[in-house]
C-alpha cells in the first residue's frame, strides 16, 4: 500500500500527517529532534519550576484551518477566551486602558462607536484599511495606512507587527488583508481571541501524536533526512544517514521543514532567504496574576513588549520583529520587559521575579514584498514531493494558521479525497 513520508513534526507536518491518516493513508512521520511541535510546543523549565511554551500564540475563531485541525485531533476545547470578541489594550506611556470590541456581522459599525474603537481616533480614519485591500505586491503596510498618529500606533502597528512579525514600514500589505478578511471582515464571531488553556503541546501536539498512533502511523524521532535521490523527475529514495528508504510507486513525501533545509534537499527550489526574530520572556509570579475581567491577554502600547499573556502564576510577553533585541543579554531583556509586566498587572517593579527568556532568531521569514515573492507553492521539482510550512505560499502570513493550512494543502495535493 502506498505510503506518505512526512518529514518534520512541526504544525505543518502534523497537520499533513493527521489529514492523510484520517483519510486512510499509510503515514510515517519523521522528526530530526527528540520532540514534535517545532516552534509551537511546551517544555518543563527548571528555573521556573513549571511548564512553559516556547512562544506565545494568539488565535482567532476565524482561523478556520487551525480550528478544523483542533477539531480533528479532539482538542478544540483546549482553547480558551472571552465569549465575545474583545481586545484589551494598555498604553504604558499614559496609563490609558481600552477595549476594542468588533460587532456581529460583516458591516463594521463598531468603528462608529467611540466606546468600541481606539481612543483618540475618528471613524473615517479606519477607511485607510481599504487601501490594504487594494494593495499591490510591492506595497508595505505603512504605504497604505501611514506611519504616525493614534490609529497607527494603537491599531495598525500592533496588528501588523503581530501578524507579519515585520516592521510596518517593510511588512507586505498583501499579507495583512487576508487576515482582516477572514477575521474582522466576518464580524465578531470570527475574531474572538483564543489561547491554549494547558499549553501548546497539550493543545496542538500531544493529541495529534495520539491520533496518529491510533491510526497506525509510524512516528520516528531523531530521524534526520540527509538527501533525496531523484530520477526521472520523481523522488526514488530517502537518505536518513543510517538508513536508506526506497520509495515505491505511489509513495509520496511531504517536506515540512524550514525553508533553507527544504532548499538543500530539493534542487532549484527558491525560498525566502531573510528572517525576523521573536523574543518571549516568562515570569513566575509570587501569586497568581490577573488581567481586567479575567481576559488572558493584553496588548501593550509604548513599551518594549507588544503582548502580555497570563496563565496561572506565569506572565509571558512577546516581542515581535525583535531583530534589534534578540542579541541582548537575557537579563537585560528580562529587566526591560518586567517593567511592562509590572505596570500592566500592578506588581512591584522590584525585585525581578524568576524568569526565562526564549529567543527565536529565525522565527519567521521576513514578510517583505521581496521575500513574499520567493514563497513557493505546494509542489517542488519532484513530482511526488510536496512542501508544507508557514513559509510556502498559503496566501497568509507565517502564522499557526498558515502552517496548518499548508499541511492541509499538501495532504489534498496527495489525496484529492482529503477534506
Amino acid at each position: 500500500m502506498a505510503r506518505t513520508y512526512v518529514i518534520g513534526a512541526g504544525l505543518a507536518g502534523l497537520s499533513a500527517a493527521v489529514s492523510l491518516a484520517r483519510a486512510g493513508r499509510v503515514v510515517t512521520l519523521c522528526e530530526a529532534s527528540g520532540q514534535a511541535g517545532g516552534r509551537c510546543r511546551s517544555y518543563f523549565d527548571d528555573r521556573l519550576g513549571c511548564a512553559i511554551d516556547n512562544g506565545n500564540h494568539l488565535l482567532l475563531t476565524g482561523n478556520r484551518s487551525a480550528m478544523r485541525y483542533l477539531e480533528a485531533i479532539g482538542a478544540a476545547e483546549e482553547l480558551v477566551g472571552p465569549a465575545s470578541a474583545c481586545f484589551p489594550f494598555l498604553d504604558l506611556r499614559t496609563g490609558e486602558r481600552w477595549r476594542l470590541r468588533p460587532n456581529a456581522g460583516p458591516l463594521p459599525w463598531w468603528i462608529l462607536d467611540p466606546r468600541r474603537r481606539v481612543p483618540g481616533t475618528r471613524a473615517l480614519e479606519y477607511l485607510s484599511g481599504l487601501r490594504i485591500a487594494r494593495a499591490g505586491a510591492d506595497r508595505t503596510v505603512a504605504d497604505c495606512v501611514g506611519d504616525h498618529g493614534s490609529l497607527f500606533e494603537r491599531f495598525w502597528e500592533p496588528l501588523a507587527v503581530a501578524a507579519l512579525n515585520s516592521p510596518v514600514r517593510t511588512g507586505a500589505a498583501c499579507l495583512l488583508w487576508p487576515v482582516l478578511r477572514e477575521t474582522f471582515g466576518k464580524g465578531e464571531a470570527a475574531c474572538r481571541p483564543r489561547i491554549a488553556l494547558t499549553g501548546l503541546s497539550g493543545t496542538f501536539v500531544d493529541p495529534a501524536l495520539e491520533l496518529l498512533r491510533r491510526r497506525g502511523a509510524a512516528v520516528r524521532f531523531g530521524t534526520r533526512l540527509r538527501a533525496i535521490a531523484g530520477e526521472g523527475g520523481a523522488a526514488r529514495g530517502l537518505d536518513f544517514g543510517t538508513e536508506a528508504v526506497a520509495l515505491k510507486d505511489g509513495d509520496s513525501v511531504v517536506l515540512a521543514l524550514p525553508p533553507q533545509v527544504a532548499a538543500s534537499l530539493v534542487p532549484d527550489l527558491a525560498v525566502p532567504e531573510e528572517s525576523h526574530a521573536i523574543v518571549n520572556a516568562h515570569f513566575r509570579l509570587s501569586e497568581r496574576g490577573g488581567l481586567p475581567e479575567d481576559l488572558p491577554f493584553l496588548g501593550l502600547i509604548g513599551g518594549t513588549a507588544q503582548w502580555l499573556f497570563v496563565r496561572g502564576d506565569v506572565a509571558s510577553i512577546t516581542i515581535s520583529a525583535a531583530d534589534g533585541m534578540v542579541d541582548e543579554d537575557a537579563d537585560v531583556i528580562a529587566r526591560k520587559t518586567w517593567r511592562d509586566v509590572a505596570a500592566a498587572l500592578g506588581c512591584p517593579p522590584r525585585p525581578l521575579p524568576p524568569y526565562r527568556v526564549v529567543k527565536e532568531k529565525r522565527a519567521t521569514f521576513a514578510q517583505t514584498p521581496a521575500q513574499v515573492k520567493r514563497r513557493p507553492g505546494t509542489r517542488g521539482r519532484f513530482a511526488n514531493v510536496y512542501l508544507a510550512g508557514d513559509w510556502i505560499d498559503t496566501g497568509l502570513p507565517a502564522t499557526i494558521e498558515s502552517a496548518v493550512r499548508s499541511g492541509h494543502m499538501a495532504a489534498r495535493a496527495i489525496d484529492g479525497g482529503v477534506p
